[in-house]
């Protein structure tokens, strides 16, 4: 863990000058951004309707995503020669693998607002590889053959990388444009996050989850919905084999970061911020604000793991307890007899 005392886990993404393009806008920050974000890099991404962003691949990154506001289509080709075409709405996943061609279109009647996470820190959506700047980059003469036309008509593609383009909302006759009605169903590369019952926890908050498990084809990515009430905490707890990236939806919470060798750091959080906790950081979430905070969490794995200061009390025998605080058995026996996992707010 290269991280230290003086690090900040905590990264303004909404307030970011954003790259704009024809019908879009995006924000993102990797590890060069934000140096605490070692193992995943995030992006906030708005189309307009009809906009998309080109047909384009990643070549060091697997790419996961969570839609916000709007109806999106996305298509992708696998190595293979099979290719998906999918809607989502908001609360789906997407999951696209490393080097796989995709494209994402906003194919509804208002703006769409999506939270791209990349399992490599290191990674930056400013540089893809786009087909607009592949073609452009070829001698003429090659990109009329391989695309059947002319070098007369080739003159007439992009000179350059387009990465926004704006077209037409496809007909809503077009069947691969028809938004589903309601979400339900799994598919390759789409799950209905917001659709599946979640993990209450009374007064606290909710939990929902999805790992390579319910999503087969998300191997290297798992993603969480945490809603937390207010005053609510998300209990001591880390990830024994994963970085956790935050993206704040909604809300004001406040997160401190256990680092060992008595260094943490506390940041406080609202809408549009984004947060990392290094693998095997003890950290917590509580709810500081008045209103529900609402958070979008990454894991760089397919699987999600998680130790929590509750459970783990609880799996000790209690004079074991006692020796290691130096306290009473009377003490020990106020603590957690089972896992919390979310403690609700104090009166």
């Amino acid at each position: 863990m290269n991280a230290s005392a003086t690090s900040t886990f905590k990264y303004a993404l909404e307030k970011k000058t954003p790259r704009t393009g024809p019908g879009g806008i995006t924000r993102g920050a990797s590890v060069h951004e934000f140096p605490a974000s070692i193992g995943i890099a995030g992006v906030s991404m708005r189309l307009e309707p009809g906009a998309m962003r080109e047909l384009h691949w990643h070549a060091n990154a697997a790419e996961w995503a969570y839609v916000i506001t709007g109806t999106l289509r996305t298509t992708i080709l696998h190595p293979d020669g099979q290719s998906y075409i999918d809607t989502f709405t908001p609360g789906d996943a997407w999951y696209f693998p490393k080097g796989y061609g995709h494209a994402i279109q906003n194919i509804g009647d208002q703006d769409a607002h999506f939270i791209l996470i990349f399992d490599n820190g290191d990674f930056s959506e400013d540089h893809t590889f786009s087909i607009t700047d592949f073609i452009a980059h070829v001698p003429p003469a090659i990109a009329a053959q391989n695309l059947g036309i002319t070098v007369e008509e080739v003159a007439l593609l992009p000179k350059g990388e387009a990465y926004f383009a704006k077209s037409a909302v496809p007909s809503i006759g077009s069947t691969i444009a028809t938004p589903r009605p309601v979400p339900s169903l799994t598919t390759m590369h789409r799950y209905p996050l917001e659709a599946q019952q979640p993990r209450v926890i009374p007064g606290g908050g909710t939990q929902k989850l999805v790992t390579s498990r319910e999503f087969p084809i998300s191997q290297t990515i798992s993603g969480s919905i945490l809603e937390l009430q207010p005053g609510a905490l998300r209990e001591l707890h880390w990830h024994p084999n994963a970085d956790e990236w935050q993206y704040f939806l909604s809300g004001q919470a406040e997160i401190t970061v256990f680092l060992a060798e008595g260094q943490a750091i506390t940041e406080q959080f609202e809408a549009g911020d984004i947060g990392y906790v290094p693998m095997g950081a003890g950290h917590y979430i509580k709810n500081t604000g008045q209103n529900v905070c609402k958070i979008l969490i990454g894991f760089n794995s397919g699987e999600y793991q998680s130790l929590d200061l509750s459970r783990w009390l609880a799996s000790n025998p209690n004079d074991l307890l006692a020796g290691n605080f130096s306290i009473p058995d009377t003490l020990v026996s106020k603590f957690p007899q089972q896992n919390a996992f979310i403690n609700p707010g104090r009166a």
